[in-house]
């Protein structure tokens, strides 16, 4: 039996799944999520790492559900996907149909990148990288035609993987053209030449503006070759000062968006996101106006974490978070993984300043047995931690409160670090402290200083 909105029969050729494409309109596949919302309360969405793999499909063969298992033995594959597999259509669908059908009034939509699945290179090529980003874009231009979305481009929105370039390219073209509909001419060129933009969010709300700053952080990755040994690529750096420097003149607040964080990962000790070199230099760039900048929102990990940015007096300035992925892959090698999660952030109508997450996620297990998708809010943040709201003092305290012994708190956050994916994981003393340490201390002076206190 066919599950709902699978692809049909006649697109099942390896060949032709990156191209082939099916809408299904809503199935009642959510419950309402409304409440009464505060008038001076905004909201937007957050939506990462789709990684949409069109090969997924329910067969005797586990080896041969999904290419990106890469020939392993898919572990419980159902409707909705399989831990070993990257995300299925009818998984994305729910994701967006969830969105669409929660009952939530949000202004406008972030979504940080990552479209194509993890295959090896020979398995995909320059157009059928560009086909799945149409395809994305499409599926949400279909569900959500009047509403204001900021994309970024991720690390696997190129081919081949990793190697986006300091100059225009067939995918940056692309993608420009794929979201006109949401940017102005002069984001859609500066996309073109080098894959990132800023853009206002209209508000007739607030005296001031809100400026979104879309990065390409995958310049800075440092598995890309391109830009090894370039000090600006892509002139990145200068544009981003210039336009910050305009946004304070112009009293401007600013988001930034992108796809790789800065900082260092929570779980692989000294290891940057990006190369240290970028590192530094970004961080720098944000602690220069970490006045105007009043957030900062990524994805690329799959796991749901925040940061704090401190200054170099060790005051806390900057706040950070990291977006859990849709797509619930992982490697046969690897323990832990997430389930599927999308969220929602609500923010001050005046000044922009972040005041809750609400996160939502699939169980995908349960999904899967019952051949239905219930996503549901695991949790607000400020009442899962008891914090008034995201500024970076509160985040700064709450991560003090996690170092303490036995903190409660941190064991919450742990279990949501993978999505609730398995609450009986054990995080030891030096995983707790790889974790606190990336939490509080994005460079590389404040991160080696934290691990030489806790004696490490």
């Amino acid at each position: 039996m066919e599950p709902r909105g699978a692809f049909p029969r006649a697109c099942c050729l390896v060949s032709s799944l990156y191209v082939c494409f099916v809408f299904v309109l809503p199935v009642g596949d959510s419950a309402p999520a409304s409440r009464v919302q505060d008038p001076a309360v905004g909201q937007f969405w957050h939506v990462t790492d789709l990684h949409l793999d069109p090969t997924y499909h329910i067969t005797e063969d586990h080896t041969k559900v999904c290419s990106s298992s890469q020939g392993a033995n898919a572990s419980n594959p159902g409707p909705f996907g399989d831990f070993l597999c990257d995300s299925p259509y009818q998984l994305i669908l729910s994701a967006f149909n969830f969105i669409k059908n929660s009952g939530q009034q949000a202004s406008f939509m972030i979504w940080t990148g990552d479209s194509p699945p993890h295959v090896p290179v020979k398995e995909l090529s320059t157009d059928i990288v560009i086909n799945v980003i149409g395809n994305m874009t499409t599926t949400i231009q279909s569900l959500f035609p009047n509403f204001q979305v900021f994309p970024a481009l991720g690390n696997h929105d190129y081919w081949p993987q990793d190697q986006l370039p300091v100059s225009t390219s067939k995918v940056y073209e692309a993608a420009a053209n794929f979201w006109k509909p949401w940017l102005t001419e002069e984001a859609i060129n500066t996309l073109r030449r080098g894959g990132f933009y800023s853009q206002t969010v209209p508000s007739h709300l607030s005296s001031q503006s809100l400026r979104i700053i879309s990065l390409n952080t995958n310049l800075y990755y440092s598995p890309n070759a391109v830009t090894l040994n370039k000090t600006d690529p892509a002139n990145q750096f200068e544009w981003l000062e210039n336009t910050l420097n305009s946004s304070r003149q112009n009293k401007e607040k600013v988001y930034v968006i992108g796809h790789v964080p800065v900082g260092y990962l929570p779980y692989s000790r000294n290891t940057t996101a990006i190369r240290e070199y970028y590192n530094e230099k970004l961080i720098g760039i944000f602690h220069k106006y970490s006045d105007i900048i009043v957030g900062q929102f990524y994805g690329h990990t799959h796991r749901d974490s925040i940061m704090v940015l401190a200054d170099r007096k060790g005051n806390p300035v900057s706040s950070l978070f990291v977006a859990p992925a849709v797509t619930p892959v992982k490697s046969v090698l690897e323990k832990q993984t997430n389930n599927p999660g999308v969220r929602l952030f609500q923010y001050d109508l005046d000044d922009y300043r972040l005041l809750d997450t609400w996160q939502y996620y699939l169980n995908l297990t349960e999904a899967n047995m019952k051949e239905e998708p219930s996503w549901k809010l695991e949790y607000i943040l400020t009442k899962a931690y008891g914090i008034e709201d995201l500024q970076p003092k509160n985040l700064y305290d709450l991560a003090k409160q996690f170092a303490t012994l036995d903190s409660k708190q941190f064991l919450t956050y742990y279990k949501y670090f993978f999505v609730s994916y398995d609450s009986s994981v054990i995080c030891d003393k030096e995983c707790k402290i790889e974790q606190i340490c990336a939490i509080m201390n994005l460079d590389e002076a404040s991160y080696t200083d934290c691990f030489k206190q806790y004696g490490l």
